[in-house]
């Protein structure tokens, strides 16, 4: 024991009391995760795409981790609300965010976000991709892409397509469709792509970027025509649809994504954690059978190539934006 200059007393603590305190602080540091529950947030309502996707995932990782992954619908301004939630979380692994291709589009989209797409949210992997596909209604006199583009341009400015709206998924996959094909298309947004498919079926437009999930239905019931499927490569579920670059179209791939983020800052062994759980779900059988019966193929990827993908993502839709005049609605 020890006086100082103020006749204050202190205590000197032993070298061993202290390396005591060091050790013990290290291990509440690398207590295993999750100790307690994980909210995920979806950045849209309950019952669509995302939500569907998230609470496919958030059950497993329940089962597979041992604490309870709670979806937390905040939907509103195209996503961005229940994406900025995540942004500013704190950084423990506790709230993650399952969102789609519009985190990558939304940076483009809107001139100023709350948050910053690539430095405040830490990429986990990709969850899974689903091809547009291009349809028609039976009354277009067209069995190929070939044939259709052949029409577009011989009727230039009178084909019309229908979308979920402006700067839907939608609408940009068809306006990159129509800046690669060099062709004009008459646009009629909808409220939904739901609509705009009832409005295809309807003969009321003539053609459709969709969603697989959306279209399919019609498709198999002979309501629609498939002409091609937006991928790099032949989809599994029409191995004898051809890709839009086979077409006659390279560079107009384009597909609903899903993903897993987590607030930036997250320690590295929680995000090893969450991304090794998830992929190893993303690759069972049971999953892909799952995922399958959505139109969705499980896309696992390590948190580093899931981050420049987004990067790719935000990068390869700037240009499409601009030239669709979506804004923020």
């Amino acid at each position: 024991m020890r006086k100082n200059k103020q006749n204050r007393i202190f205590f000197l603590l032993p070298p061993s009391v202290f390396l005591l305190g060091c050790a013990l602080a290290a291990l509440l540091a690398a207590q295993p995760y999750p100790t307690r529950p994980v909210r995920i947030v979806v950045p849209f309502a309950p019952g669509g795409a995302v939500d569907l996707v998230a609470r496919t995932i958030a059950q497993r990782l329940t089962d597979a981790m041992g604490q309870t992954f709670v979806v937390d619908n905040r939907s509103g301004a195209g996503g961005t609300i229940g994406t900025d939630i995540v942004a500013k979380a704190r950084p423990d692994g506790y709230t993650l965010l399952v969102g789609s291709m519009g985190v990558a589009v939304n940076a483009v989209l809107y001139p100023r976000l709350p948050y910053d797409t690539v430095k405040d949210l830490a990429a986990v992997t990709m969850l899974g991709e689903q091809p547009n596909i291009l349809v028609v209604h039976p009354s277009v006199a067209v069995k190929s892409l070939g044939e259709f583009l052949q029409l577009a341009r011989a009727k230039s400015g009178q084909i019309t397509y229908g979308s979920g709206g402006v700067g839907s998924n939608s609408h940009l996959a068809t306006v990159l469709f129509v800046q690669k094909a060099k062709v004009d298309l008459l646009h009629v947004p909808y409220k939904g792509l739901g609509p705009a498919i009832t409005e295809l079926v309807g003969g009321q437009v003539q053609f459709v970027t969709s969603n697989v999930s959306t279209a399919l239905p019609h498709v198999k019931a002979g309501r629609l025509r498939l002409l091609a499927v937006t991928t790099a490569k032949r989809f599994p579920l029409f191995p004898d649809t051809p890709t839009v670059g086979e077409g006659g179209v390279p560079g107009a791939e384009s597909s609903g994504w899903y993903g897993l983020w987590a607030t930036a800052g997250t320690p590295p062994s929680v995000l090893g954690a969450l991304s090794g759980e998830t992929v190893k779900i993303l690759k069972s059988q049971s999953l892909q059978d799952q995922f399958a019966a959505q139109g969705l193929e499980p896309v696992p990827m390590a948190p580093a190539e899931f981050g420049k993908r987004v990067i790719e993502e935000i990068r390869k839709w700037g240009p499409v934006v601009k030239a669709s005049g979506a804004k923020p609605e």
